[in-house]
């Protein structure tokens, strides 16, 4: 009930008072805009520094799970080499039973095959030392980017909070204000206010009259155009940039 109260009160409410009230708006939004300026690229840089210092960290661990899988295939090949190892003893053994040529030549390609597969193992083990070596180099270079990169968020999360301390009561107290100045606007005229700043570089959504000038892009004003802005009886837009005029005296 008191919330439709309120939206009956905004729009009982005159142009030259929605005008007010836009302009009161848009002075405590440029304020806050001001505070989120002295921060300048701060919180863009801590942004990007958390990303690279979380790819970083995804990228250690990727290093540090390829190894354990090369570390496991080098335990496999060594297991297959001594299970090689035990059946040419055993083949070898029963060679010396053996009661005929067709078994010795059968035995002995056993024993031959069970070689090349000791072969093939030791250059597998060569090949995933080389690997781990290398991941294990390509890890060490990843920790100490890593390691520089924290120290870089660290500080810059530092400078950025040091800021926000300073400025946070000011910007919370302004916020309050803000919003309290938008629930005096009606939904249909906040919305475009929003649009039209959001659209502008600097944020300025309502501009006065300065010099026969709109004072956001600085296009002439026509004499018959300012007395309708001065007489405060219509919301009158710029024609080329689009933002809402008031007069200076207001």
């Amino acid at each position: 009930m008191a919330k439709k109260q309120v939206q009956v009160e905004v729009a009982e409410l005159s142009v030259e008072e929605k005008l007010k009230a836009l302009y009161s708006l848009q002075m405590v939004d440029s304020q806050i805009d001001n505070i989120v300026k002295l921060r300048g690229e701060l919180p863009l840089e801590v942004q990007d520094l958390e990303d690279e210092v979380m790819g970083l960290e995804t990228r250690y661990q990727k290093f540090t799970d390829e190894i354990k899988v090369y570390e496991h295939k080098l335990s496999d090949k060594k297991t297959e080499i001594k299970k090689s190892q035990d059946l040419i003893k055993k083949y070898s053994q029963q060679q010396n039973n053996v009661r005929n040529n067709r078994e010795y030549d059968a035995i002995s390609k056993e024993i031959e095959f069970q070689q090349l597969e000791i072969q093939l193992c030791e250059k597998n083990i060569k090949e995933y030392t080389a690997q781990i070596e290398q991941i294990k180099e390509d890890s060490k270079e990843t920790k100490e980017m890593l390691g520089k990169r924290k120290d870089d968020l660290k500080h810059k999360q530092k400078e950025l909070q040091e800021i926000i301390k300073e400025t946070e009561k000011e910007e919370e107290q302004l916020e309050n204000e803000s919003r309290e100045l938008e629930n005096k606007i009606e939904a249909r005229l906040l919305t475009a206010y929003k649009r039209i700043r959001k659209n502008m570089r600097n944020g300025l959504a309502v501009v006065k009259v300065d010099r026969d000038a709109c004072g956001g892009c600085f296009a002439k004003i026509p004499p018959q155009r300012q007395l309708e802005i001065r007489s405060r009886r219509k919301i009158i837009v710029c024609e080329y940039c689009g933002r809402i005029l008031v007069d200076a005296e207001i």
